[in-house]
C-alpha cells in the first residue's frame, strides 16, 4: 500500500529516477532571495541507495 504523503513529496520517473521536491518552498517566498527561489524550482533526483529505500518502503 502506498503512503498518501510519500506520493505528495516523491515522483518517480519512467526510467525508475525518483525525483523530490526541494524543502524550502512550501510557503513564505517573500523573504527568500531571488537566488534561493531559482535554485529550487526544478526537481531534484535522489542518490541511488536513497532512491531503492523509498521505492521498497513507501511506493509498493
Amino acid at each position: 500500500m502506498t503512503k498518501r504523503a510519500i506520493t505528495d513529496r516523491f515522483r518517480v520517473t519512467k526510467n525508475g529516477k525518483i525525483l523530490r521536491r526541494p524543502m524550502g518552498l512550501g510557503h513564505s517566498r517573500a523573504n527568500k532571495n531571488e537566488g534561493r527561489i531559482r535554485h529550487k524550482r526544478k526537481n531534484k533526483i535522489l542518490i541511488s541507495t536513497d532512491s531503492k529505500k523509498i521505492a521498497k518502503k513507501y511506493l509498493g
